[in-house]
């Protein structure tokens, strides 16, 4: 099966790149109500992953910060837990549900290592109900 039934192409997905501020990955973020967004640097690269909890500890730890501060603190220097791990567009489906296990969202990269989008959990989660659904219905 070909993930591309499930891809959420890159220019619908929410993303920060490594050069912004720390501020615009917060205002994204509060924008589209994210937990957790993509890293993309300027080439278009998977980065990493961006989440409220590396933002608040690194607001935590850097007590002089406050919003106007962080204008000028860059995506790239907090440091994060966790990345989503990526996955190539020819991945199975068996891998993918693999990682949709531990990820919200699963970051999907071209055979040139560039970010294309997203697979999101709620849609592998709506898929299998959907084939459980079905295989309960022809019983």
């Amino acid at each position: 099966m070909n993930i591309l039934m499930f891809l959420i192409p890159k220019e619908k997905v929410a993303y920060v790149q490594d050069n912004n501020t720390v501020r615009q990955a917060l205002e994204r973020m509060e924008y589209h109500r994210y937990s957790a967004i993509p890293i993309l640097n300027e080439k278009g690269e998977y980065i990493g992953t961006l989440t409220e909890g590396d933002l608040l500890w690194f607001i935590k730890n850097n007590n002089e910060l406050n919003l106007k501060a962080a204008e000028n603190v860059l995506v790239s220097e907090v440091p994060r837990n966790r990345d989503n791990e990526p996955v190539n567009i020819s991945v199975k489906i068996e891998n993918l549900i693999k990682k949709a296990v531990d990820q919200n969202f699963i970051p999907v990269l071209d055979d040139r290592d560039l970010f294309i989008g997203i697979v999101a959990r709620k849609d592998i989660i709506k898929y299998c109900y959907d084939k459980m659904k079905s295989c309960n219905s022809d019983k």
